[in-house]
C-alpha cells in the first residue's frame, strides 16, 4: 500500500474520532437541556459500533505508519485512547463515561496526526 492509503487511513480515524467527541458533547448537552435521547446517533449502542470501528483503524494506521517512520510513541498515545474508550463503555452513562470518551478519541486522533506528520517526514 502507499503512503497515500496510510494518510487516508489516517485521516479518517482522526474523523472518527471527531464524530465520537460530537457525539459525546453534543448528547452530553442535548440530555441536560432536554431529557431525551433515544435517537440512534444519542444510544448506547453507537458507542459499541464506535468502538468497533476505531479498533481496526487505528491498528492499520498507526502499525502501518510504525512499519515506516519506526516511532513507537503513536502506537502508545493511540491504544491508550482504545483503553480509554474502552472504560468509558465499563463506567456507563455520567461524567465518567463523558470523562474516558472525551480523552480517548483526543488520545486517539493526535496519535493518527502525529502518525500523518511523521510520514510526510
Amino acid at each position: 500500500m502507499t503512503q497515500r492509503l496510510s494518510v487516508l487511513i489516517d485521516k479518517s480515524a482522526i474523523g472518527l474520532s471527531g464524530l465520537c467527541l460530537v457525539h459525546c458533547l453534543a448528547g452530553t448537552l442535548l440530555l441536560a437541556i432536554v431529557s431525551a435521547g433515544g435517537s440512534a446517533f444519542f444510544g448506547h449502542n453507537i458507542h459499541h459500533i464506535g468502538l468497533m470501528l476505531a479498533v481496526p483503524l487505528a491498528v492499520l494506521g498507526l502499525a502501518r505508519g510504525v512499519a515506516r517512520h519506526g516511532r513507537w510513541v503513536v502506537v502508545t498515545l493511540g491504544g491508550l485512547g482504545i483503553a480509554a474508550m474502552s472504560l468509558a463503555l465499563i463506567v456507563g452513562h455520567g461524567a465518567g463515561e463523558v470523562l474516558f470518551t472525551v480523552v480517548g478519541v483526543t488520545l486517539v486522533g493526535l496519535a493518527h496526526i502525529f502518525n500523518i506528520r511523521w510520514l510526510r517526514h
